[in-house]
């Protein structure tokens, strides 16, 4: 593993490459890096944020069906852009959000408080264990040759991602595959993480302000599972 970064090194260092934006002008990402997390199982406060969040979806369901909430449906687009179908391949937020009328999985604490907001916010999370990542963030599109290490049926696999799908990577690989669709294992986080690096993916309409009061939301949550927690953060978009 390459020489541990400081958080603003880390941020410093991500990037988004040219194509991303060739392909969605639009696209912004918010990088958080999150320091002296206290691990643990889920809570009632954990439990409490959940709850929250699917009587949310519950309550923008009675208004319209899953596909015609505003960022699920440019996240749809997105990945039609790239050739995905996405009655096929959902994105992180509309798996989510279609799993909340019926209850949102219960995993770590840590876990469960960003997938609720992510839910609330209905913006795409992803969470990556900093101790097991390797040097900066990157996104670009894939050339087909690139290796993803996952798990199927419980068995260790090896895909391949498609040309031209959106992967975000480390030094050592994938850690993500479109954009925001399926984590890599050797990332994830577990009941043991302590430091996480989350990205928080925005299309329009989201704005700036939507995608910055839900970083807000994380930090003060997790700001309140101890004093020892710091937050660095940093929007990537095509000023950047």
């Amino acid at each position: 593993m390459a020489t541990p970064r400081t958080a603003q090194q880390l941020l410093q260092s991500a990037r988004v490459a040219p194509e991303i934006f060739t392909l969605r002008p639009d696209y912004r990402a918010l990088l958080m890096v999150v320091e002296g997390i206290p691990p643990g199982p889920s809570d009632a406060s954990s439990q409490a944020m959940l709850q929250e969040a699917e009587n949310h979806v519950k309550d923008l369901l009675s208004k319209s069906p899953v596909t015609e909430f505003p960022h699920i449906a440019a996240w749809r687009d997105a990945y039609k852009a790239f050739g995905a179908k996405p009655n096929k391949t959902r994105n992180s937020l509309e798996a989510l959000t279609r799993r909340a009328e019926a209850g949102l999985p219960r995993v770590n604490r840590l876990t469960d408080i960003y997938n609720a907001i992510s839910v609330k916010h209905q913006i795409p999370f992803g969470g990556e264990d900093l101790d097991k990542y390797d040097g900066p963030p990157f996104l670009t599109r894939a050339t087909g040759t690139e290796p993803f290490q996952t798990f199927s049926g419980g068995e260790p696999q090896v895909e391949l991602a498609a040309p031209g799908e959106p992967i975000w990577c480390d030094d050592t690989g994938i850690t993500c595959r479109r954009w925001n669709w399926r984590q890599g294992p050797r990332t994830a986080l577990t009941d043991e993480t302590s430091r996480v690096l989350f990205i928080l993916d925005a299309l329009e309409p989201l704005s700036n302000e939507d995608l910055t009061k839900a970083a807000d939301e994380l930090a003060t949550a997790l700001k309140g599972l101890s004093s020892d927690v710091q937050v660095s953060e940093r929007i990537i978009d095509t000023s950047s």
